[in-house]
């Protein structure tokens, strides 16, 4: 469950722990290592179940869908 943003957010913490949990001198290291973290996780092709719908949204949020008055 969670939106694009929460996901964005678990694999950047998971790049942290993975990959850049320590003290990195050079700038030029860190990008390899990144770029390497970054090609292995997209080789996994890992996908998102998204389990919460927009129709789930409108029922569980509908306080914070306004109302159209006609």
């Amino acid at each position: 469950h969670g939106s694009w943003l929460n996901m964005a957010e678990i694999e950047l913490n998971v790049l942290i722990g993975q990959c850049l949990k320590r003290r990195i001198a050079e700038i030029e290291i860190m990008r390899d290592e990144v770029k390497a973290w970054e090609s292995t996780k997209n080789g996994m092709k890992a996908g998102v179940n998204w389990q919460f719908t927009a129709e789930d949204a409108r029922i569980k949020l509908n306080r914070l869908y306004p109302t159209l008055e006609m």
